[in-house]
C-alpha cells in the first residue's frame, strides 16, 4: 500500500498528492469545485436527472471518491422519479480507504461519507433506487466486464492521472473500449485538454468540445457520439490537433507499461512531418501579440 501526502486545494478542500505517480490526485484550484465543475456541470447531470427515469455512470478512476460523492450530493437533492447505477473502476483500494481513514471527504454529509465508508470497505452498495460497485483493479481489463453487460453510460467521469503520467488510460485502443459503454445520448467529461487525448477520441469517433473551467486551468474536454451540442473547439486549440502533439498514445495490446507506450509515442513524433508545438506557439503569440 503507497501512504498518500493530504495536500491543501484552493476551495478548502484536501486531496491527496501520490508518490507513485508524482502528481496530485485533483487540482490545486478545489479538488470539491473540480468534481463539480468538470464532471457534475460537464455531463449535465442535473438536467439528466430531470429526463430520465434510470441514470447510469461510469466514473473512471475512482480514487478518493471525490466524482462519486459530488454526484450522490446532486442526486440527494434531486426531487424527481430517477434511480441512479454507478460503477466505479479505481485501480488501488487503499486510495478511497486512505480518504475515509484521513477525514478527507469532510466536506460531504454524514449519509454521503457513510455511503463512500460502505463502498471502500465491500465494494457494493444496493438500497432502494441506488446502485453503487467499484471494481478494483487495471481499468483496461475491468472495463470488459462493462462491455459484457453492454453497460451503456449516460455519462462517464474520466479522472485518470495525467497522460504523460498514465498514458495506459488515454490511449486509442483504451478508448476504442470506453466509446462502446457510452450511450448514443451520453457525455464523457474529463479534466484534460491534451491534443494527444483529443486527437485520439476524435479517432474512435467521439465528437469533442471544451468542457468548463476550473480556476485558472484550460478548460478540459467534453465527448458524445450523438448530436448534443458542445462548446466548440478554438481555432488554436484545432490548429493545435494538427501539430505533432495530437500523435496520439497507443498500447494494442492494453498491457503495456507507461515507460513503453510513451517511448512509442516519441518514435512516432520524430518521425512525423508535422508541425511541431514549439512552432505552433510561436506562430499564435506572434498572432496575439499583432492583434
Amino acid at each position: 500500500m503507497q501512504t498518500l501526502e493530504t495536500r491543501l486545494t484552493e476551495d478548502g478542500s484536501k486531496t491527496f498528492y501520490s508518490p507513485t505517480f508524482k502528481e496530485t490526485f485533483h487540482s490545486k484550484y478545489g479538488a470539491k469545485q473540480e468534481s463539480e465543475i468538470t464532471y457534475i456541470k460537464g455531463c449535465n447531470i442535473n438536467a439528466k436527472l430531470a429526463e430520465k427515469k434510470h441514470l447510469k455512470i461510469i466514473d473512471l478512476c475512482y480514487g478518493l471518491g471525490y466524482n462519486t460523492a459530488s454526484l450522490l450530493e446532486t442526486y440527494t437533492k434531486n426531487t424527481h422519479n430517477c434511480s441512479l447505477e454507478i460503477v466505479a473502476l479505481e485501480l488501488d483500494i487503499s486510495v478511497p480507504q486512505q480518504a475515509i481513514n484521513n477525514n478527507l471527504l469532510s466536506l460531504w454529509s454524514e449519509d454521503i461519507k457513510e455511503y463512500l465508508r460502505i463502498l471502500s470497505s465491500r465494494q457494493k452498495i444496493d438500497q432502494n433506487n441506488l446502485t453503487i460497485e467499484l471494481l478494483i483493479g487495471d481499468a483496461r481489463e475491468k472495463i470488459k466486464l462493462l462491455l459484457e453487460r453492454q453497460f451503456k453510460a449516460d455519462a462517464i467521469f474520466f479522472d485518470p492521472f495525467s497522460p504523460p503520467k498514465c498514458p495506459q488510460l488515454w490511449t486509442v485502443d483504451f478508448f476504442e473500449l470506453v466509446v462502446q459503454c457510452l450511450a448514443d445520448d451520453g457525455i464523457l467529461a474529463t479534466y484534460s485538454c491534451s491534443a494527444a487525448v483529443r486527437n485520439a477520441m476524435q479517432l474512435v469517433g467521439f465528437k469533442i468540445g471544451r468542457n468548463f473551467t476550473v480556476g485558472k486551468r484550460t478548460p478540459g474536454t467534453l465527448a458524445t457520439k450523438g448530436n448534443i451540442c458542445l462548446q466548440p473547439l478554438s481555432l488554436m486549440e484545432l490548429e493545435h490537433l494538427q501539430t505533432r502533439a495530437a500523435i496520439p498514445y497507443r498500447d494494442p495490446t492494453l498491457t503495456d507499461t507507461a515507460e513503453v507506450i510513451i517511448e512509442r509515442r516519441e518514435k512516432e513524433q520524430s518521425s512525423s512531418w508535422l508541425e511541431s508545438t514549439s512552432q505552433w506557439k510561436k506562430r499564435w503569440l506572434q498572432s496575439m501579440r499583432s492583434s
